[in-house]
């Protein structure tokens, strides 16, 4: 792995699509709370991000994604599930999350908003980068 300019935090590396304006701003919004929590934040289009995570181009910008710090790799809802499981106030989403039945409507919300999420950052005016 080429390594990032910062060192590799104890719990792993969000990666987030950095040409999307409701991305960005979900970063800036949570970035304090996830560096406290141990998770480092680094853009899908970095140059290390592309060679570690060694997926197509078409399919780099598809998800939200997390580089766990044993190599593991998460993506889509299933980031979201990992760290509010490890932020105590966001326990209850998690378990709202997990529930069987509810798991699908996050899951689907997660998949429906990530497909649309430029036409919602457009909506709202957020800048493409």
């Amino acid at each position: 792995m080429t390594q990032p300019a910062n060192p590799q935090p104890p719990r792993g590396w969000i990666l987030y699509d950095d040409s999307c304006g409701v991305c960005r701003r979900w970063v800036a919004l949570f970035a304090n709370t996830l560096r406290r929590h141990g998770f480092g934040l680094a853009p899908l289009q970095a140059a290390w991000v592309r060679d570690e995570l060694a997926l197509e181009p078409d399919r780099l910008l598809d998800d939200l994604r997390l580089l766990l710090a044993d190599g593991r790799q998460l993506a889509g809802a299933d980031v979201y599930r990992h760290v509010m499981r490890c932020i105590g106030w966001a326990w209850p989403l998690y378990l709202f999350s997990i529930t069987p039945g509810l798991r699908r409507v996050f899951d689907g919300s997660y998949r429906t908003f990530a497909a649309n999420r430029h036409r919602v950052a457009g909506a709202c005016g957020l800048r493409r980068h």
